[in-house]
């Protein structure tokens, strides 16, 4: 029988906010039973500092630590980022010496060599499947909401930091090590005191498995129970973005996930195969879902005088309709077209979060 589990990482602030990781079986009160090496059928934790990035890993790697066994495991996330770097970049950095392009220490390296390992030694397979990010899927909303929450009592102390020993070695080495709590069990792990079946004891939860299966639905609450609210940065948008070592990333490339119409991707390990050079990164696709964020030079200023402000962590998510399309141009080849500019926003966000764009202007960057 597969174990179908999803993932989901979250950071309040992206990047070096508050941080959370989620996983979750679909199957109600699994701990215990055959492929749940677990307690309860869920789990979550984050730290007072780092990245989605991070979270979304973590959340991965601690999935299948909690799944061992021989039965066919489907990690369900909405994040390419961790999709890929479990399958297709991966395989890149390792023949690289797990250096990127620039022959620099690749990123949150910890991390991926820990899912790398868990996979090639785990009995059963694993299959990964990108889902849309909220878009109504019951696992993915309860995981989305276990992170957020987790997250949300890291930044008001409620709950310590709660990350694999990985993750705390990719926090540390990370850029974002300045001001991270870490707790006393958190040391203890990385000095060897004490085992991550130790460390992780009592942290598992049982919430019925994912909502549809249980009476409990997720809500806008944190795990300790306490309100959570929530910025505009953090309604419209989250950005998983990309590894900011892979300069290449950009380029025409075969992509390495193709989305389904009901809004679900399968990734299989074992079927996907590199791009020729390097840098493997290449070959990933980005759900339409997210926006992909490159470098940030300094926005032109306005006419107004006032330079543009550029918010942290807010970003457009959906579809955007360009006018006239590429397709019009008598040079068009076919191909799609890269373009880096600014869309002038003018309008009401609704509480949902949502707006509606009509001729809104696009700058040229």
């Amino acid at each position: 029988m597969t174990i179908t589990v999803s993932t989901d990482g979250s950071a309040l602030g992206n990047p070096n906010g508050p941080m959370g990781w989620a996983w979750a079986d679909h199957t109600p009160h699994a701990g215990g039973t055959p492929g749940h090496e677990h307690e309860g059928d869920c789990d979550a934790g984050g730290a007072s500092n780092g990245t989605n990035q991070i979270g979304e890993l973590c959340a991965v790697l601690e999935a299948l630590r909690a799944h061992p066994g021989a039965e066919p495991l489907t990690i369900e996330s909405d994040s390419q980022y961790a999709i890929n770097c479990s399958t297709a970049w991966v395989r890149g950095w390792k023949k690289n010496g797990w250096k990127n392009s620039k022959g620099q220490p690749v990123k949150n390296r910890e991390l991926i060599k820990a899912i790398d390992h868990e996979i090639s030694q785990r009995p059963g397979p694993v299959k990964f499947v990108w889902v849309k990010g909220h878009n109504n899927n019951p696992g993915n909303e309860k995981v989305d909401h276990l992170a957020h929450g987790y997250a949300g009592d890291c930044r008001s102390g409620v709950k310590p930091g709660y990350l694999p020993l990985e993750g705390w070695q990719s926090l540390l080495a990370s850029e974002y090590a300045k001001g991270t709590t870490v707790p006393e069990d958190a040391h203890m792990l990385m000095e060897g005191k004490i085992s991550a079946a130790e460390y992780h004891l009592g942290r598992a939860e049982d919430t019925g498995g994912v909502p549809g299966t249980s009476d409990r639905k997720p809500d806008s609450r944190t795990s300790s129970g306490s309100k959570r609210a929530e910025s505009l940065a953090e309604q419209l948008a989250e950005p998983e973005g990309v590894p900011d070592d892979l300069p290449d990333y950009h380029r025409t490339a075969e992509a390495a996930t193709t989305g389904a119409d009901d809004g679900t991707s399968t990734v299989e390990p074992s079927t996907i195969e590199p791009a020729d050079s390097a840098d493997d990164e290449s070959a990933a696709s980005t759900p339409d879902n997210q926006t992909t964020p490159a470098a940030s030079p300094t926005p032109p200023a306005p006419s107004g005088g006032n330079r543009l402000r550029v918010v942290p962590g807010l970003t457009l998510s959906g579809t955007l309709r360009f006018s006239p399309p590429p397709s019009s141009s008598p040079t068009f080849s076919g191909e799609p077209r890269r373009i880096h500019g600014l869309v002038e926003i003018d309008g009401y966000v609704q509480g949902d979060g949502s707006i509606e764009l009509n001729g809104a202007r696009f700058m040229l960057g």
